[in-house]
């Protein structure tokens, strides 16, 4: 299942720490922020579901998109 969501991810460093926390979070889970797009997307692909809660954090705001 693809998920799509709108974040507050729009540096590098963000991105930097967005990419720890993620890799922690879900490993062997696809996942990629695309910085060009005005929401600062955030995909994953996962067989297994994610709910917009695990993604709750201090580092980013993160908004699932429907």
């Amino acid at each position: 299942m693809i998920y799509v969501f709108k974040t507050s991810v729009d540096s590098p460093a963000k991105f930097d720490s967005a990419k720890t926390l993620l890799d922690k979070l879900l490993p062997n889970v696809a996942w990629n922020f695309d910085l060009e797009d005005c929401d600062n997307i955030l995909r994953i692909d996962s067989e297994f579901e994610i709910p917009e809660s695990l993604l709750q954090n201090d580092l980013f705001d993160c908004v699932e998109l429907e």
